[in-house]
Parts: structure tokens; C-alpha cells; sequence
């Protein structure tokens, strides 16, 4: 098979955040209630203001129900975007498409929507899931096919597969923009390249090293080619920024939060996660799901990749979600972002160990920083080789 063309390095970049209903991180033990509205509300004004594209809400057995939170969010913001955590599998795919939908006009269009198949079994089953992995991702394949016609159009259709069937659906209500809802999917498995690479808009993966990262962009792209699709989906990738205004101040903090999650601080934290993600909270033969072991691999190799990835706080967290850093002052923070934009990354979901304060310090710092260097890229984009403003060659 001809191996799919690279498309050039992006010349925008969409940032996400990630938002939560209540004060807690791997350094922090969770504050206040599970379900704290004006925290929400003040969180998700803090990326509105500093520059976030969209918020990340995200999904376990145990969160409140992501698509309420969404649109309480939508209802205290005026342009944030929304990226909202999704199973499928728990709900029937008419009905999500139709309730997606609804949010997406009450929110004017501001809707996407995050697929996650789903990597821990016993988590799976705490909402009756006793699909295996396999059976999770077809399941997953035919759901998001479903979606996509439904969304499509409100003629009345049927449809007969392995996971769903009905007979003569059809909505009254559409997605705002005719080419539906945004469709983000994660996963580092051949099984969620396959699917994702057919369906996802954008595919997001966690932060690992460049040269692993493109490795698996080319395999999201080849899985595309494969599927038929004339341009591959877009990438994402996920940091954990840690900021300080020298370098020495920033490799400081950097140790502080490491101290802090090995001290125990967070413990509850790690507790609700661990039940979240269906493990028992004891040694055992490390996570089910691909993208946790790929950032434990990477971690084996060094604590630091790169110009600035840091992977002792994915050691210390057990890989439970985005946990490598990225460490320096804003303007090495946003060379190293440029750095995956440089490989095919469209997205970059960045989120701190202080999330609230994070937030506001990456738009004064990084995401400035890299919309500034884009912007100059597209002024100078007729001129090779071309001096990068931080001074550098590209």
C-alpha cells in the first residue's frame, strides 16, 4: 500500500483545557463538594479568558454526568468551546446523537465530543459493560457510524448490525453546522487507530516523545488511508506544563510537585482515580490500557526527552491519564509545543498540577507564545530558511 501522504506542519493550533466540578490534582487533595458551581463556573471562565479554544470534560463511572456539566459550562461562558468525555456502549447512538444535538444548539454550536472506548474492564463493568476490549472497539465502530448518519440527516432510517438495531429513526433535531459535531477519539491501540482513524476528526494521544509521537501520527494516518478517508484526521496531544520565570525556578517546582505526589498529599486523589480507572489500589501487572504502558516505556528510558519532556511525575502517578511534563520557562515550554506542531500536531490539551492557577499562567505564557510564533510563520512563510521569533532557525 502507498504510504499516505504527510500533510505539512500546521500554521494554527487549537488549545484545550481540562476542567473538573470540584479543587483536586495529584498534588491536592480533592475541596469542597464533588459538584462545586461556582468553582466550575470560575474554572471554565479561566481558560475562556486565557485563550483556551475548548475545555475537556472528562468521563469515569463515578464523575457527575459530563453532558450536564457541559452545559452548565456553556451557560456561564460566552465562547469556550466544549470537548465532552464520551462512552459508547451505555446509552443507545440514537439517543446520544439526538442529545449531543440539543447541547450543541443550546450551546450555539459550540459541542464536541471525546470517544472513549474504554481501557479497564473492571471499570467497564461498574455500568454493566462486559464487552472485552475487541468487542469494545467494533461496538465503537458501528456506534459512531450510527452517529454520523444520524446527524446526517433527520430522514427516518433503520439499521441491522452486531451491537444495535432499530427500525425507522429519525430526529427533528440536527447538529448546528451541517457538517455535524466535532468527533475527537483517543486511544494508543492498533484497535483505536483502526476505528479512530475512520471516524475521529481529531485523534489525541498522550504526550511521549517526539519520535514515538510520530510514530504513532503515522500509524493514525495509515489506518485512515486505509479506511478511505482523503485527508487524515488532525492530532492532539496532552502536557502537563510546569511553568517558572528562570529555568532553575521552573526544574525547582518541577521537583516540588514531584515531591508532592510521592509525599502522599494527593492520596485521595489517587484513590478516586484509581477506583475511577477499576484498580484495586494494589501492585499489580501495571494498566490494561495501551496508552498508560506507552508512557510508562517511555519513562524507562529517562526522565527527560527532548527539549523539555519530564516523565518521573507519569512514574510517580502511575500513568493514570496525561501525566508527563513539560518543564522550563513559558518561551521553552512554547518551543517544545512547537515542536509536536512541527511533526503534525493540530491540538495541543495542556493542564497543570495547580489547575485553576495553571490555567491563567499558560495564557499569559505558552499559548501566547505559540500563537505568536504561528502568526509570524504565516507573515514569513514566503522566505526560507526562516528565523523563528525566539530567535532560532526553523
Amino acid at each position: 500500500m502507498t504510504e499516505p501522504a504527510t500533510p505539512p506542519a500546521a500554521t494554527s493550533v487549537e488549545f484545550i483545557g481540562m476542567i473538573a466540578t470540584q479543587d483536586s490534582s495529584e498534588t491536592r487533595p480533592p475541596s469542597g463538594p464533588a459538584i462545586d458551581r461556582d468553582y466550575t463556573a470560575r474554572f471554565a471562565r479561566a481558560h475562556e479568558d486565557a485563550g483556551f479554544d475548548r475545555v475537556l470534560i472528562g468521563y469515569s463511572s463515578g464523575r457527575p454526568d459530563g453532558t450536564q456539566v457541559a452545559a452548565y459550562v456553556a451557560a456561564h461562558t460566552e465562547r469556550l468551546g466544549l470537548l465532552g468525555a464520551h462512552r459508547p456502549g451505555f446509552i443507545a447512538p440514537t439517543l446520544a446523537a439526538r442529545s449531543f444535538a440539543t447541547l450543541d444548539h443550546f450551546s450555539g454550536g459550540r459541542l464536541a465530543v471525546h470517544i472513549i472506548t474504554g481501557g479497564n474492564d473492571t471499570e467497564q463493568r461498574r455500568d454493566g459493560d462486559r464487552l472485552n476490549k475487541d468487542e469494545r472497539y467494533d461496538r465503537t465502530d458501528e456506534y459512531l457510524s450510527i452517529v454520523r448518519r444520524a446527524w446526517a440527516s433527520g430522514e427516518p432510517f433503520s439499521h441491522e448490525g452486531t451491537h444495535y438495531r432499530f427500525e425507522e429513526y429519525g430526529s427533528q433535531v440536527l447538529p448546528v453546522h451541517a457538517s455535524g459535531i466535532p468527533l475527537y477519539f483517543g486511544g494508543s491501540s492498533e484497535a483505536a487507530y483502526r476505528v479512530g482513524g475512520k471516524h475521529a476528526d481529531t485523534f489525541a494521544l498522550w504526550g511521549e516523545p517526539l519520535a514515538e509521537t510520530a510514530e504513532q501520527i503515522a500509524s493514525v494516518r495509515a489506518a485512515a488511508a486505509a479506511a478511505g478517508r482523503a485527508r487524515p484526521p488532525g492530532i492532539s496531544v496532552s502536557f502537563r506544563p510546569i511553568l517558572g520565570a528562570t529555568e532553575e525556578l521552573a526544574w525547582e517546582r518541577a521537583h516540588r510537585i514531584l515531591d508532592t505526589i510521592k509525599s502522599g498529599a494527593g492520596q485521595p486523589f489517587f484513590d478516586q482515580a484509581r477506583h475511577h480507572r477499576g484498580e484495586r489500589g494494589t501492585p499489580g501487572p501495571g494498566p490494561q490500557n495501551a496508552g498508560s504502558r506507552r508512557l510508562l516505556a517511555a519513562a524507562a528510558k529517562g526522565d527527560l526527552h527532548d527539549r523539555a519532556l519530564w516523565t518521573p511525575t507519569a512514574t510517580a502517578t502511575g500513568a493514570g491519564g496525561n501525566t508527563t511534563a513539560l518543564v522550563g520557562t513559558p518561551e521553552t515550554v512554547a518551543q517544545a509545543l512547537l515542536d509536536y506542531v512541527d511533526i503534525g500536531v493540530t491540538t495541543l490539551l495542556i493542564r497543570g498540577y495547580d489547575p485553576l492557577d495553571d490555567a491563567v499562567a499558560y495564557g499569559q505564557g505558552p499559548i501566547a507564545l505559540v500563537h505568536q510564533e504561528l502568526a509570524h510563520r504565516r507573515a514569513t512563510a514566503a522566505t526560507t530558511p526562516v528565523l523563528n521569533s525566539f530567535g532560532g532557525r526553523r
